[in-house]
């Protein structure tokens, strides 16, 4: 089987070489009998990042079948959260690619690593619940409070609107010099000559 090996070490690690990561996954293939097809290193870059030059390199190779499974030292050299690393395992699992990590022993073709990964989903499933859960409570607990939800609501200076119009200004001119659409101006200056007969301005189109 042809194996991809992925190592990383991060900013916070500097002095701290990738090779001793690579080292046991290269004695850990030689051990299996994998054919190592090539090696991945992303060296002083944070896993927080979504995007990494060597993982990127990974995933696209992946897409070309150019191995049969990846190879990591521990979950956290390769995925920056659980969510990622099991977007990562599903797409690796739809081209037929196997997942490998050393440190927690999974092997994804084992029984032992197709229930972690079952595990993993549902963990994923349960952080994107109770985010949800968070956020509505938020929301119930915001307008309790009277709080007005969504964008603040633009204010037209209907006065300013009408003195605009009355210079020659168009519409859009209008609604793009004061910050608000072509209604919103026009309603405004309606309800002001309703309001005040003796504003100088008709409000025609």
């Amino acid at each position: 089987m042809r194996v991809a090996l992925y190592a990383r070490v991060s900013t916070a690690n500097h002095g701290k070489d990738p090779e001793m990561q690579l080292r046991e996954l290269r004695e850990y293939c030689k051990h299996r009998g994998l054919e190592v097809a090539g090696e991945y290193v992303d060296a002083g870059i944070s896993g927080a990042k979504d995007s990494r030059p060597e993982l990127n390199r990974l995933n696209a190779d992946a897409r070309r079948r150019r191995f049969d499974a990846v190879v990591v030292w521990k979950f956290d050299r390769f995925a920056r959260s659980v969510s990622h690393l099991l977007r990562a395992l599903e797409e690796f699992r739809s081209l037929g690619i196997e997942f490998i990590s050393l440190s927690e022993q999974v092997d994804t073709p084992t029984p032992t690593g197709k229930m972690v990964f079952t595990v993993l989903g549902a963990v994923a499933e349960l952080e994107r619940s109770l985010i949800a859960e968070r956020v509505r409570a938020g929301l119930r607990n915001a307008r309790a409070k009277g709080k007005r939800l969504g964008r603040p609501r633009k204010i037209a200076d209907a006065r300013a609107i009408i003195r605009l119009r009355a210079e020659g200004a168009s519409w859009r001119a209008i609604s793009t010099t004061l910050g608000v659409s072509t209604a919103t101006a026009f309603n405004a200056a309606s309800r002001e000559r309703l309001e005040n007969p003796t504003s100088d301005s008709p409000v025609s189109n």
